[in-house]
């Protein structure tokens, strides 16, 4: 929003032209087959970016949302329909049984001698009404079957076919409608995965960013200590031209070269810092070890002002994490109604109509059908389970009560938090602003002491102490540079917006599409 306020520390390009050549000195003392490498221009977002693209965590999950929607798509393709075949491989019998003849007044062994084949062909469709699935199925259906009743003479074998084609419909009432109830936990178990995978995504630009901003501190403490080491070099050639003159002052050669190979000391120790960072993050991202990062060292401050009631909204919308609840919200009381209908009052309706024929001859079984029906009407109700049902129910509605109050806490803290990381952010913007203004200052004092101790009126002692304070004055602006940045990715994860590119994050780092 506001105007970017840019650092001071270096202050001309005559100096920037020198601090290169002093880093390229230290920095360049890689190993020679890493000047084989390429040269790799590192930001924050081509980071995110190359371990978004070559993450064995975010391919995981990826797996996980296309496993999902291919579930979610089984159980849409239950509600259109679908066509299928039984058949009956040759059925023989041949057994003899005791049967009652009622003819004769007592019981006879029967010995029957059969052989049946069987072939039903069903187109089976579940009943939609205005887009909302009933729990029941209409179908067309085909039954035929050959069934032989052997004799013992061959030619009094009894042959016969049997033909009928009817629609039947069946409908469950008083129960829960399992049919629309997987269908839409198919829906939620797709959203579910989608989220987690934003929510491990955000997770891993969280680590990305923070292993970034190591590497940067790193980065920025070798330019520090650089600029500490010319200042003290160009402090040590003024002490040595004055002792020449007079050696009696030695003693101010001698601080300024004490003060110097401590500084160079320090700033050897940060370049091998520098390289362990630096390894470590070309592992994180897999690259060769011979490449080298560039990083911007840009101290930009941006004043950003964050409407609070707006974070509070981007935080309660955007965030994945009320919307996992509301999902686990919805399951409970999918489970809460399904508890009420297991071992409760329910009918089933089962109606059928068509036409059948029975004859010797199989050309002959389409000549002149009768009609068929049937109408059956089945029932459970339940007298007495020692209070097993009505236990099930009451322990389902206490979960869906839980997870209510887990979304109620969770808004209360999410608002909290918001609220927290928001002045954290300010108070950071603030401090910053302010350690930019006072390097500034430091950087003028450095400036008017070598003048006076040029001109023979200040002591090497309080110009060596003014190099340092600018060197401390510069770190400090570095911890409260990191803090403010710190406190912005915090935002970003607690609201999963990014209200430096006015833009959800995910949208930002281009995943938008990688879970939806």
């Amino acid at each position: 929003m506001n105007q970017t306020v840019r650092s001071p520390f270096v202050p001309s390009p005559a100096r920037i032209a020198g601090l290169l050549v002093v880093l390229g000195l230290f920095v360049s003392a890689a190993p020679l087959a890493a000047q084989s490498g390429k040269k790799e221009n590192l930001t924050l977002e081509s980071a995110v970016r190359m371990t978004i693209d070559d993450s064995y965590r975010v391919r995981r999950l990826r797996l996980d949302v296309e496993r999902t929607r291919s579930l979610l798509q089984a159980q849409r393709a239950g509600l259109k329909s679908r066509v299928f075949m039984n058949f009956q491989t040759p059925e023989f019998e041949r057994i003899s049984e005791s049967k009652w003849n009622s003819t004769l007044g007592r019981n006879e062994i029967v010995r029957e001698h059969s052989q049946r084949w069987q072939f039903d062909f069903s187109i089976e469709q579940p009943v939609i009404l205005f887009g909302y699935p009933t729990n029941g199925y209409l179908s067309l259906n085909n039954r035929v079957y050959r069934y032989t009743q052997f004799a013992e003479d061959e030619d009094q074998d009894d042959v016969r076919y049997y033909n009928r084609y009817f629609v039947q419909y069946r409908q469950p009432f008083f129960q829960p409608n399992y049919l629309k109830n997987n269908l839409e936990e198919a829906e939620l178990d797709l959203e579910s995965s989608e989220l987690a995978f934003q929510a491990d995504a955000v997770s891993i630009i969280q680590d990305v960013a923070d292993a970034y901003y190591d590497l940067f501190r790193v980065g920025y403490q070798r330019l520090i200590l650089a600029d500490l080491v010319e200042n003290l070099e160009n402090a040590a050639a003024m002490a040595r031209e004055r002792v020449a003159l007079d050696s009696s002052l030695v003693i101010e050669a001698n601080q300024v070269q004490v003060a110097l190979a401590n500084a160079r000391a320090e700033l050897e120790q940060t370049q091998s810092n520098y390289r362990l960072e630096s390894s470590q993050m070309k592992q994180r991202l897999r690259l060769p070890e011979e490449d080298s990062l560039v990083i911007d060292l840009d101290l930009s401050v941006v004043p950003l002002e964050v409407d609070l009631q707006e974070a509070i909204s981007y935080g309660l919308n955007l965030r994945p994490q009320l919307r996992r609840l509301g999902i686990d919200e919805r399951r409970n009381e999918i489970w809460a109604q399904e508890a009420r209908g297991n071992n409760g009052f329910r009918l089933n309706l089962e109606v059928t109509y068509g036409r059948e024929m029975q004859d010797p001859v199989l050309r002959d079984l389409m000549d002149d059908p009768s009609n068929s029906y049937t109408v059956g009407v089945s029932g459970y109700v339940p007298i007495w389970d020692w209070g097993a049902r009505s236990a099930r129910v009451q322990a389902q509605r206490l979960s869906l009560e839980r997870v209510r109050l887990s979304i109620e806490e969770t808004e209360e803290a999410i608002r909290r938090e918001i609220g927290n990381v928001v002045r954290n952010l300010e108070e950071y913007q603030q401090r910053a602003i302010n350690m930019q203004e006072n390097l500034e200052l430091a950087r003028q004092v450095s400036a008017m002491s070598m003048a006076q101790y040029s001109a023979g009126r200040g002591t090497m002692l309080d110009l060596v102490q003014a190099f340092e304070r600018q060197a401390d004055t510069a770190e400090n602006f570095l911890d409260a540079f990191l803090g403010y940045r710190e406190a912005i990715l915090d935002l970003q994860a607690i609201t999963y917006y990014d209200f430096e590119h006015d833009m959800p994050v995910l949208e930002r780092f281009q995943l938008q599409d990688s879970s939806t």
